[in-house]
């Protein structure tokens, strides 16, 4: 072998490295994959460009692609954790089986004392049943917020969802101008 041809060799070799460590400074793209491809863009080189020529044009169009978007997907911006949901466990006394139980001694009281002609019998009923009927209207207005609750989460989890697209999509568009401009088939 020449030495003119193992310059030639090695200078490839140093600009191969060159582009492989500009390439990992943004972000290193998984193995067997192009820095393209693992952004989610396919690129073809329509005219005969080199490998090295190819990494060399993918790094400069995702920098480019990046700074214009404001977005990089290989360090996406951290989302925000969704609240917990409410427990089902109810938080405190709400005042429900108070209530019901009041509500219950008085309508106790005049049924007893119409239908018995006794009052404190059917006071005790009524709040006994009251008592009830306030624990069930407090746990379902509990399940009702606690659905609530659920749907507001799934909301916020779509929309953060769409934007995190929204920003991926400009990203990948931004890349294929950059990449096509520089002679490549993409998509």
């Amino acid at each position: 072998m020449t030495s003119r041809r193992l310059v030639f060799r090695l200078t490839a070799i140093l600009i191969v490295g060159a582009v492989a460590t500009a390439a990992s400074a943004q972000g290193t793209p998984p193995q067997g994959k192009t820095l393209a491809a693992s952004a989610g863009v396919f690129a073809y080189p329509a005219k005969g460009q080199a490998p090295d020529q190819q990494a060399k044009d993918e790094a400069e169009c995702y920098n480019w692609s990046r700074d214009q978007s404001g977005y990089d997907p290989m360090s996406p911006p951290q989302t925000a954790a969704p609240a917990q949901a409410a427990s089902t466990a109810p938080a405190g006394p709400d005042g429900a089986r108070a209530k019901g139980a009041v509500r219950g001694a008085a309508a106790g009281a005049i049924i007893g004392e119409v239908a018995d002609n006794d009052a404190g019998k059917g006071a005790a009923i009524g709040a006994t049943v009251g008592v009830l009927a306030g624990g069930r209207r407090s746990r379902m207005a509990q399940a009702q917020q606690q659905q609530q609750s659920q749907a507001q989460q799934q909301t916020t989890a779509a929309q953060a969802k769409a934007a995190q697209d929204e920003l991926t999509a400009t990203f990948k568009r931004g890349m294929t101008v950059c990449l096509e401009a520089r002679g490549y088939a993409v998509k």
